[in-house]
């Protein structure tokens, strides 16, 4: 669980440092979009992935609520894993992205995850 943790917590970070850098790339100008592109881009992507910091963060610290979130993101995710590889012609990217949401999924559906996670709704053992 712990590894699945620090695998979002990584998604989480790099998304953030895209937010960063949209936001000095609308303030520099640089590119023909508007600057409330850039902004309402990071604005969106740091609430986003905000949130599956806030949940990897939560799994490393053995937190049960980050699984949810953190398998909702990796479900997400998988589509954009599939639109980098074939229509968007980004091996590179796609191939990337598909290392650590491929993974970070099976982590979080391994058996151990599962008992883990089941540990906390099982009854408790009569004591004899």
């Amino acid at each position: 669980m712990r590894a699945a943790g620090w695998l979002v917590v990584l998604e989480g970070v790099v998304a953030m440092a895209f937010a960063v850098y949209s936001v000095i790339r609308a303030l520099s100008g640089e590119h023909d979009q508007t600057v409330s592109n850039g902004y309402g881009l990071a604005l969106w992507l740091m609430i986003l992935f905000g949130g599956v910091l806030a949940a990897g963060i939560a799994l490393v610290r053995g937190v049960r609520w980050g699984r949810s979130v953190a398998v909702l993101a990796q479900l997400l995710l998988l589509p954009v894993v599939w639109s980098l590889l074939t229509d968007s012609h980004q091996p590179v990217p796609g191939t990337l992205l598909a290392l650590v949401v491929v993974p970070t999924l099976v982590l979080l559906f391994s058996p151990p995850t599962t008992r883990w996670l089941a540990h906390e709704y099982a009854p408790d053992s009569p004591e004899e």
